[in-house]
C-alpha cells in the first residue's frame, strides 16, 4: 500500500507512467471469464463475419466491407475498417472471444493514461491529473464497451479522438498533421469520432494559453479545425470509393419547404452518403416517432444515461422496446430535465471560458503585456491553477452534450435507442468535470469536514469499480448475459426472447416457451416474437399450435427470409407441411414478389428433393460461422 501511495504521489502521470497501473486496474475491473463464449452481437461480428474469418477475402478488402463483413449492397450501415483489421489479425492467433476482448481492455487503459497525461499538461497538477484518468478508467457505464468484443469500435474511436487532443501540445507546424492522423484513425474506427471536428478545435482555442507560452490561439484553432475537416473529407471519399452505396430516393431531392438548418443537414448527409441504417422499431421505437416526440424521447434517454454515468445502480446490455418507448407527451418532466442538462452545461462552459479570459486579462496587466490576442506570459502557481481549472471545466462541460449529440437520435434515427457504449466519448468530459469538482471539494466543505473530503472520492470510485466488475461478470456466458439483461431491463421484449433462445439451446424447451410468451406479451406486433414462440411449440412437437403464430409472424415480416426459413424448416422436420399446402399457397398469392411467396412456394413444390428449405436459405445455426454470400 505504501509503494502504491508513493507511486502516485511522487510520479507525474506521463503516458507510460500512467499506463501500467491503468492496465492493471482495467484488467481487474473489465476482463471477463476465459470460458466465455460469443455473446449477443459477437456472433455476427466474429463468427459470421466473412472478412474476419478470411473466407477468400484479401486483407486490404477491409476497405470494401462494413463492420459485420458485409458488402455495400447488404450493409446495415457501420463502416469501420480498423476494427475488422484488428479482429482478423487476432483471429490468426485464436478464435476465442476472450482474446478479442483483451484489445479493448488494453486500449481503454491506454486511453485513461493518455487522458491523465493531457490533464496534467493542461493543469500542471499531479493529483488532479491522476484523478481525471481514474474517473474515466473506472466509469462503470463503459463496461459494455470494454468487456464486449464489439466495443472495440468505441475504444479505438476514443483513442483517435484523444490522440487528436494530444496533438494540441505539439509545435504549430506539426500539430495539424497529428490532428489529421488522430481524427482519421478515429473515423475509420467508428463514425461517432466525427465529434472531434468541433471539440478538438474548441479544445485548441481553450487550451492554447496553458499549453504554449505563445498561444497563437486563433491560428491553432483554425489549423486544428482544418485538419479535422480534411480527415473527415478523406474518410468520406475513401469510403465512397471503396464502399459505394445507392442513395435512397428520399436523399436525392432536397425538401423544398425545409428551414436552413434542415437543408444544411440534408446537404451534408447527401454528400456524406451514410450507408442505410436499419429501421427497426423494436431496437429503436423512436424510429416511428414524429420529430417532436423523437426529440423528447432523445432528451429523456440522455437524462437517464447521464444519471447512469454518475450513479450506475443498474446496467443492462439492452434497452429496446418497450423498455424505452416513444414518450406519451412532448413536454414532460423528463424531457424538460433532459433539455436542461443538455443546454445548461453549454452555458456553463461559456461562463467558465469567459472566466478564463478574465484571468488572462489580469495576467496581461500584471506582466505589462500588450492587449493583442496573441501574448506571451509565464504561468505559474495560483495564476496557472485558476486559469487551467477554468479551461478544464469549460472543456469538460462543453464536451459532454456535444460528444453525446450524434447518439441522441435527434439529428438522425439510430439503429439502437440507447446503449451504454454510446457514453464512451462523453465520459471523457464527465471525468474532467468530476475531477475538478472533487479536487475543490475541500474548499467547499465546512472546516470540520475537510479531513474527510478524500473519502468522498474513494466512495464514488469504489462504487463505480464494484458496479463495473459486477457488470463485467455478466459477460461470463451468453446465458448469464441475457439473464442479467432481462433482470435489469424487465420490459425489454428482446431481452426475454434472447434469454429464451439461450435456455432453449441448452434443451429447456418448456422454460423457453414461457420466456418467449413473455416477449410476445411485451411486443405483440413483433414478427420475431411470433415466429420464435411458434418455433418453440414446433420443437415441442406441437406444430398445429405453432401454425397460427407462424402465419402471424410471416404476415408481419413477409420479406425476412431468415424468420420464414426458420419456421418452414421446423414445420418440414415435424412433417407438418404436407397438410398445409393450400394455406401456404394462399400466403403465396397474398404476398406475390416477397420472400414469403418464394420460400413457401419452393417448399411446397421442391421440399421433398431439398429436405425442406433450400440449404443456402436456412438461417445460420447457433455458434456457426459465416454463410456463403448470395
Amino acid at each position: 500500500m505504501g509503494f502504491t501511495r508513493a507511486y502516485f504521489r511522487d510520479n507525474d502521470p506521463r503516458f507510460w507512467t500512467a499506463f501500467t497501473p491503468a492496465l492493471i486496474a482495467a484488467a481487474l475491473l473489465f476482463v471477463r471469464s476465459p470460458a466465455s463464449n460469443y455473446i449477443f452481437d459477437e456472433q455476427e461480428a466474429l463468427l459470421a463475419n466473412p472478412y474476419v474469418n478470411g473466407e477468400g477475402l484479401a486483407w486490404w478488402e477491409a476497405l470494401k466491407r462494413d463492420f459485420w463483413g458485409l458488402p455495400p449492397e447488404r450493409s446495415i450501415g457501420s463502416y469501420r475498417p480498423i476494427p475488422n483489421l484488428v479482429w482478423r489479425a487476432l483471429w490468426q492467433i485464436s478464435e476465442a472471444p476472450w482474446l478479442h476482448h483483451w484489445i479493448n481492455v488494453v486500449v481503454h487503459a491506454a486511453n485513461a493514461a493518455l487522458l491523465s497525461w493531457l490533464a496534467f499538461r493542461l493543469s500542471g497538477q499531479r493529483a488532479l491529473a491522476w484523478l481525471v484518468g481514474t474517473f474515466f478508467l473506472t466509469s462503470a457505464v463503459l463496461t459494455e464497451a470494454v468487456s464486449g468484443v464489439v466495443g472495440i469500435a468505441d475504444v479505438l474511436g476514443g483513442l483517435g479522438v484523444l490522440l487528436a487532443l494530444a496533438a494540441l501540445v505539439l509545435r504549430l507546424w506539426l500539430m495539424p498533421l497529428a490532428v489529421f492522423a488522430g481524427v482519421a484513425f478515429g473515423l475509420f474506427s467508428k463514425e461517432s469520432a466525427i465529434i472531434a471536428l468541433p471539440l478538438v478545435a474548441v479544445a485548441a482555442l481553450l487550451s492554447a494559453p496553458v499549453l504554449h507560452q505563445r498561444p497563437h490561439r486563433f491560428t491553432r484553432t483554425l489549423l486544428a479545425l482544418g485538419a479535422s475537416i480534411a480527415a473527415l473529407v478523406s474518410y468520406t471519399y475513401v469510403r465512397r470509393h471503396f464502399f459505394p452505396i445507392d442513395l435512397p430516393q428520399e436523399m436525392r431531392v432536397a425538401p423544398s419547404a425545409a428551414e436552413l438548418p434542415e437543408r444544411l443537414l440534408f446537404e451534408f448527409l447527401r454528400w456524406f452518403q451514410q450507408p442505410r441504417l436499419p429501421h427497426d422499431p423494436i431496437n429503436n421505437p423512436l424510429a416511428e416517432a414524429d420529430f417532436a416526440h423523437r426529440v423528447a424521447g432523445g432528451l429523456g434517454v440522455y437524462l437517464r444515461g447521464l444519471g447512469q454515468v454518475l450513479f450506475p445502480w443498474s446496467l443492462s446490455g439492452d434497452y429496446s422496446y418497450p423498455q424505452q418507448p416513444i414518450p406519451a407527451q412532448v413536454i414532460s418532466a423528463e424531457s424538460v430535465a433532459g433539455a436542461f442538462f443538455f443546454v445548461c452545461p453549454l452555458l456553463l462552459a461559456l461562463g467558465f471560458w469567459l472566466r478564463a479570459l478574465w484571468f488572462e486579462l489580469k495576467l496581461r496587466r500584471a506582466s505589462s503585456a500588450d492587449f493583442s490576442s496573441d501574448f506571451s506570459v509565464d504561468l505559474r502557481g495560483a495564476a496557472r491553477e485558476k486559469l487551467s481549472r477554468a479551461v478544464l471545466l469549460s472543456l469538460g462541460l462543453l464536451w459532454v452534450p456535444v460528444a453525446y449529440f450524434p447518439h441522441s437520435n435527434i439529428p438522425l434515427v439510430l439503429p439502437t435507442v440507447r446503449a451504454e457504449r454510446f457514453w464512451y466519448l462523453p465520459v471523457i468530459g464527465v471525468a474532467l468535470v468530476l475531477a475538478v469538482c472533487f479536487a475543490r471539494l475541500k474548499f467547499w466543505l465546512p472546516a470540520k469536514w475537510v479531513s474527510v473530503a478524500p473519502a468522498f472520492a474513494v466512495v464514488f470510485l469504489g462504487f463505480q469499480a464494484v458496479r463495473a466488475r459486477q457488470h463485467a461478470l455478466d459477460y461470463s456466458s451468453d446465458l448469464h448475459f441475457w439473464e442479467a439483461t432481462r433482470s435489469a431491463a424487465p420490459n425489454s421484449a428482446k431481452a426475454h426472447l434472447n434469454y429464451s433462445v439461450m435456455v432453449g439451446a441448452r434443451g429447456h424447451l418448456e422454460e423457453r416457451l414461457q420466456l418467449s410468451k413473455r416477449a410476445l406479451e411485451l411486443a405483440p406486433r413483433w414478427p420475431m416474437a411470433h415466429v420464435y414462440y411458434a418455433d418453440t411449440l414446433c420443437r415441442l412437437k406441437r406444430p398445429d399450435e405453432a401454425w397460427p403464430h407462424y402465419v402471424r409472424g410471416f404476415k408481419l415480416a413477409p420479406n425476412d427470409p431468415n424468420l420464414i426459413a426458420l419456421g418452414l424448416q421446423c414445420l418440414w422436420d415435424e412433417k407438418a407441411i404436407f397438410h398445409r399446402h393450400d394455406e401456404l399457397l394462399q400466403l403465396v398469392d397474398a404476398h406475390r414478389g416477397s420472400w414469403l411467396a418464394y420460400l413457401a412456394s419452393d417448399i411446397v413444390h421442391h421440399g421433398a428433393e431439398r429436405g425442406g428449405v433450400e440449404k443456402k436459405y436456412r438461417p445460420r445455426g447457433y455458434d456457426e460461422g459465416p454463410k456463403a454470400e448470395r
